[in-house]
């Protein structure tokens, strides 16, 4: 978490949660959702407005977490802004590096091990997830041809599961604001 964002927490600790106003979708892009797009429906079936600016999508994720609920937030100051989910609370990018290795990163960029994954689950959709040390993660449908490697190499199993199951087995909310 930024210095900046814990000194606001001390200086102002009670400030009210923000709910519905950020959302993360199953590409990994953030969008800001105000009361207009709320009213229009929920999420993903009303977007909002996608995040373009790199700076503010680099702190969303320097500040990103999860609750002891699973819910997932953005600590944006003193404010907590509850984000909603499409899929997971991580979309990872999957790449070799120079010498052929797997190498997995969140949407946010951080790297994680390749033996932090617990699990691989493929749900009714086709979509491949990865239950990891940090949270369940929706592999990014652009690298699905990696995971495809690793599936036939044996390493990774997937196991088929409900996609409704997975946020009670893997401890996420995909949707705070309706909680």
């Amino acid at each position: 978490m930024d210095e900046i964002v814990k000194a606001a927490l001390r200086k102002w600790p009670n400030v009210p949660a923000c709910r519905g106003w950020l959302a993360l979708d199953a590409r990994g892009d953030w969008y800001m959702r105000d009361d207009r797009t709320q009213a229009a429906g929920p999420f993903p079936q009303s977007k909002g407005s996608r995040v373009m600016h790199d700076k503010l999508r680099e702190f969303i994720g320097r500040n990103y977490e999860a609750d002891a609920a699973g819910c997932w937030y953005f600590q944006n100051g003193p404010q907590q802004v509850f984000v909603e989910l499409e899929a997971a609370p991580w979309v990872l990018r999957l790449r070799r590096d120079a010498a052929g290795a797997l190498r997995i990163e969140t949407h946010t960029g951080r790297p994680l091990e390749a033996d932090a994954m617990r699990a691989a689950l493929v749900d009714e959709q086709g979509r491949l997830f990865l239950d990891t040390g940090i949270g369940l993660g929706l592999v990014a449908s652009a690298d699905m041809d990696l995971a495809a490697d690793e599936v036939l190499a044996g390493r990774w199993q997937p196991e088929e599961v409900a996609s409704t199951t997975l946020p009670a087995r893997c401890g996420h909310v995909l949707s705070p604001a309706r909680a």
